[in-house]
Parts: C-alpha cells; structure tokens; sequence
C-alpha cells in the first residue's frame, strides 16, 4: 500500500467510531497489520516523522493501532485511563495531514491496557512522548483529528 492510499484529512472515514477487534478477526486484520507496519516506515523515511499509524487511516473501522519504533506491534482494543492532570502542549502532527502541525494539548502521563496479536494482556504506564502518541492515535480510534483539539484558530503551522 502506497503513502497516498493513507486517508487525509477530510475524508469522512476519519471521523468514525471504530468497533472493537473480535479474536476471530485477528488472522484476517494480519495483512492489515503489515500495511500499517510498512506504511509506518516509510512515512519516517519520506516526512522524517512516524510512529504510529490507527486501522481509520487506512481505512480499517477497528480499534486497532500499529506502533513501529524499533519492531512493529499491534496494539489491540486499547483503553487509555488514570490520565494525569498535568498537561503537554505541542505541535502535534499527522499522516493524515503531513504537513500541517497543530498546537494542542494532551495528558502527560497515562496508563493503556490493551492485548497484543496473541491476544495477550498488557498495561503500560506511558509519560511524555509515548504518552502523546497513544493519546494521538488513540483519539483516530473516536473519530476524533489533532485538528479538532487545536488550542485555537491560530494553533496551525506548515512543516
């Protein structure tokens, strides 16, 4: 799957609620899982920047995220709790809108749990950057874009 298959802002599918991934669909999201492993490469090698990538940006309706830092792993129905009342603000960013940064802000530290391609358990205690990103692309999985958590009109910026 080429980077220009990855849905960009506007596209309707960008602002559904995805449904939660059944076990039984595990071994067909496979080759999904792949894509978005890939896709994740090679938006870091064209823009410089790219983590993460969630199922609605390629236009998979499941809560599902692949984070590829070091190795791809899927991250399965996850669930974002104890958020700290401490903020973040940054200029968030996109494969949905590589080019455009946003000003916003998010939650410093949070706890995620979530199961993994062999349906195993996790709970992860996230802080900063990590924290940022799950909440990122956490949000894809509500249907909801950094556009629409921008501190204000003029929290927008081209790379």
């Amino acid at each position: 799957m080429p980077l220009s298959e990855i849905r960009k802002l506007g596209d309707p599918i960008l602002y559904e609620v995805c449904n939660p991934v059944l076990r039984e669909e595990l071994a067909a999201l496979k080759p999904v899982i792949d894509q978005m492993a890939s896709l994740v490469v090679e938006f870091r090698s064209t823009y410089g920047a790219g983590r993460a990538i969630a199922a609605p940006q390629v236009g998979v309706l499941k809560r599902l995220i692949v984070l590829n830092i070091e190795e791809p792993l899927a991250i399965i129905n996850p669930v974002l709790y104890d958020k700290s009342d401490r903020m973040i603000e940054l200029w968030d960013d996109c494969m949905s809108f590589p080019n455009l940064l946003v000003r916003l802000q998010r939650h410093y530290s949070l706890k995620m749990d979530f199961v993994d391609e062999k349906w195993q358990a996790h709970t992860w205690d996230l802080e900063g950057d990590l924290s940022e990103l799950m909440q990122h692309e956490y949000d894809h999985l509500d249907g909801v874009l950094a556009t629409m958590r921008a501190l204000d009109a003029t929290a927008f910026k081209w790379r």
